[in-house]
């Protein structure tokens, strides 16, 4: 991953980890819901000309590592999907289910990391979510 982008001034690298909840911590995002919602969050990334790397939707939070390009705040870019993402849900799944308005259906906050050198390990981390949690379960203090 040592290619860089180019703007029309600048060379740039700029990927972040990022992490977000549904409002509550509901675990909602399972079956179809979970399936379809990686597509939208690429598109409305490519939207933004930003790039989900590695992405990862666990029941009850999302984990995306993002190339997003220096000329957009990541705050933008972030609200922008999370937004567009919950209007989109509303009006999907918003006739079955009453649970599914677009104003509420994430957290308002998220987490924001840089990645730098740590790429290649927070990948990993990202890929093995879904195993960590099991440990977790099984070994609450640790094995």
């Amino acid at each position: 991953m040592d290619e860089y982008e180019s703007l029309s001034h600048s060379k740039w690298e700029c990927k972040y980890h990022i992490v977000f909840i549904p409002k509550c911590r509901r675990r909602v995002l399972y079956g179809q819901l979970r399936a379809h919602l990686g597509e939208v969050f690429h598109q409305l990334a490519k939207q933004k000309e930003s790039r989900i790397e590695e992405g990862h939707l666990m029941p009850d939070h999302v984990h995306m590592l993002i190339s997003i390009p220096p000329k957009y705040a990541v705050s933008q870019v972030v609200g922008f999907i999370k937004g567009k993402s919950a209007i989109h849900l509303a009006r999907v799944y918003g006739e079955r289910k009453r649970n599914f308005t677009g104003q509420s259906f994430w957290a308002r906050g998220y987490f924001v990391s840089t990645v730098g050198r740590d790429e290649a390990l927070i990948r990993q981390y990202i890929r093995h979510q879904e195993q960590e949690l099991i440990v977790r379960l099984i070994f609450p203090f640790g094995p």
